[in-house]
């Protein structure tokens, strides 16, 4: 099997057209848990990231929003609100299990009316170009088999003046921290995993999808080749996590 053909699954090596399968099996998995181990995995930080994240959106009224991997809505829920009855946000993820946990959640708490739900690739949108004036992507890019696909392909449904904000783990800053990350990424998350999930295999993929994502200089560097401008990064949490954003010219 030649590099053309295979790809990453965490530290496996597999075929291409095998990534997207397997990936679909750990989130069809951790979808009914998601939303709980996501804030005991973080001890709760990530609703901080995912504010800083609406912060730096420049959404406002009337605005057309992609939120890409957007599985339980915790963004799609706050630009919601920011977006109003004039506006509209696209919650899309691949994921089946996903989509349906979170439109049941967002209808469960009273987002309705200008939201609308989407099953789709990021790699490739079902939408017309110059669409969006804004889109995310939380912690999802890493799952994607061919990222560059997915930039172009966000690149091209953002209308001119877009915005895309990437928001996913990566390298630490710090050897220390860098450490203890891995300590506990591979010795701890898999063991909460088993106990809140009953799937310790999909958190040890997890983790090590985070450790073969691009680090912060070479996702932007993806960002800048795909057409982007002014993109930039910002580390949150000493570099386990960072915020990187583009504009399209």
């Amino acid at each position: 099997m030649s590099d053309e053909q295979t790809t990453h699954f965490g530290y496996e090596k597999v075929d291409v057209k095998d990534k997207a399968r397997r990936v679909a099996g750990v989130f069809h998995s951790v979808a009914a848990k998601y939303d709980i181990m996501n804030d005991v995995m973080s001890g709760g930080i990530h609703r901080i990231w995912k504010q800083f994240t609406i912060e730096l959106s420049g959404v406002r009224p009337g605005h057309k929003v992609l939120d890409i991997a957007g599985g339980t809505g915790d963004l799609t829920k706050k630009f919601s609100r920011i977006v109003g009855p004039t506006g509209q946000v696209v919650l899309a993820d691949i994921n089946e299990s996903m989509l349906n946990v979170g439109r049941d959640k967002l209808i469960d708490s009273g987002v309705a009316g200008n939201v609308v739900y989407t099953q789709a690739d990021a790699q490739y949108l079902p939408f017309p170009d110059n669409t969006f004036d804004c889109i995310t992507i939380a912690f999802g890019l890493r799952n994607v088999t061919d990222k560059d696909l997915a930039i172009a392909s966000m690149l091209r449904v953002l209308k001119p003046g877009g915005r895309l904000l990437i928001l996913e783990f990566t390298k630490p800053q710090n050897a220390l921290v860098e450490k203890a990350y891995d300590f506990y990424s591979f010795k701890i998350l898999p063991t909460m995993g088993q106990i809140i999930a009953q799937d310790a295999d999909s958190y040890r993929y997890l983790a090590e999808s985070i450790r073969m994502h691009p680090d912060q200089e070479t996702l932007k560097g993806m960002m800048d080749a795909a057409g982007f401008a002014q993109t930039k990064y910002h580390n949150m949490t000493g570099g386990i996590v960072a915020l990187h954003t583009g504009i399209k010219p």
